[in-house]
């Protein structure tokens, strides 16, 4: 007898994992099976068409979903598929091809296993992921061997941001002492990432050079390289696809007094009701901040969750999407005028004037007095002349 669809019904006796159930009346007669199957046993036995596909075949598609994701989610919910795809998932092709935003890691989320995917992601020769795993053992973990290590893989592979964390560790000697500054290194790093099209490192290149801070002192080439940073900064607002979508599209380029808020603004409660403001509106723009590196963010939520404290003593760079702490006490440099914020860098220290420190600077008399002569006391930072050199 056949149904509608015209599958047969099932005999009496149904191979279910390799058992005969026969199930029987009590005169003894065979009466069927207890539960009908869905399929005859003839289409049950056929192989599914996932199996049947080659390795090479989902491997190069896992490929492509890894290198598109959005998300660490959009990765991680294949793991949980099917034993196979768990993996396939996990080759070291997949994971060379992954996207910045797949490590996109909450600081809540951090465990061992999220520490161990990165790992093998960086085994298998991501630069992202060598970056990341290197920024947070660098910082967060305290690891400092470990993390300059992966940090200067990717850097060897012409990696910008990675190249540029360098240049900020040589400049503070951050991981040591004082004496551990390499300001000439700082400077052939930053040149490197800068030639990379990396905008912060344009920007605190041109302000070496104006300063004469680790390389002969040019102030034209310096005031050349801030403005191109500005320019580059325009590019990237403009070939960024999120500016389609961003209430603020009709108004951004023009001048405003009220500047777009940053959209990092929530990871951090140090900076509660901060407006946004680039540098580009030193030429009449307004455009939205750009978007901070995932290992920035992670950075950020990891000493927020501390209290914004990374130690006794210590403190975080004042710039709401950069997240490094010292490692020392007075290691970054503060502001000449106010003496309240403190930057890891002069592309930092020069963002935040323009984002928010401009309009909270007030002088304030003897401000070292309450630090002491007891530290090491980095040179301190003037936000007002930065700014005006730079515009």
């Amino acid at each position: 007898m056949r149904t509608r669809r015209g599958f047969c019904y099932p005999r009496g006796d149904v191979c279910l994992e390799k058992m005969v159930v026969k199930i029987k009346g009590f005169a003894g007669n065979n009466m069927g099976c207890r539960k009908r199957r869905r399929l005859s046993p003839e289409i049950a036995g056929k192989r599914d068409f996932f199996d049947a596909l080659p390795d090479d075949l989902v491997i190069s598609v896992l490929s492509k979903l890894s290198s598109s994701a959005r998300c660490p989610s959009d990765f991680a919910n294949v793991l949980v598929i099917c034993k196979r795809l768990n993996s396939l998932a996990l080759h070291p092709l997949v994971l060379s091809k992954a996207s910045p935003k797949m490590f996109a890691i909450k600081a809540r989320n951090w465990s061992e296993s999220a520490q161990r995917f990165l790992k093998n992601c960086a085994d298998a020769g991501n630069v992202e992921a060598c970056y990341t795993l290197g920024m947070i053992l660098f910082y967060c973990l305290e690891n400092r061997g470990s993390g300059a290590s992966l940090m200067a893989k990717a850097a060897i592979s012409s990696h910008a941001p990675a190249l540029y964390s360098l240049a900020v560790i040589q400049f503070n000697g951050s991981g040591g002492s004082k004496n551990d500054k390499d300001l000439r290194a700082g400077v052939a790093l930053c040149a490197r990432a800068a030639f990379l099209g990396h905008i912060d490192a344009l920007r605190e290149l041109g302000h070496c050079l104006q300063d004469g801070y680790g390389v002969q002192q040019n102030v034209l080439e310096g005031r050349r390289f801030l403005v191109q940073a500005n320019a580059r900064e325009l590019a990237a607002v403009l070939s960024s696809a999120t500016v389609e979508s961003n209430k603020f599209t009709r108004s951004w380029l023009t001048w405003s007094p009220h500047p777009i808020p940053h959209p990092n603004l929530n990871l951090s409660h140090r900076h509660p009701a901060v407006p946004g403001c680039p540098l580009l509106s030193d030429f009449g723009c307004n455009v939205p901040a750009p978007e901070a590196h995932p290992a920035c963010k992670f950075l950020v939520e990891w000493f927020s969750a501390q209290g914004g404290m990374p130690g006794p003593g210590l403190r975080l760079c004042s710039h709401v999407g950069c997240g490094r702490p010292e490692t020392r006490k007075h290691e970054f440099r503060r502001c000449s005028v106010c003496g309240a914020v403190n930057y890891c860098s002069r592309a930092c220290q020069a963002l935040d004037w323009k984002l928010r420190h401009k309009a909270e600077c007030a002088p304030v008399e003897r401000w070292l007095e309450g630090e002491g002569d007891g530290g090491e006391g980095n040179e301190a930072v003037n936000g007002n002349d930065d700014v005006i050199e730079e515009s």
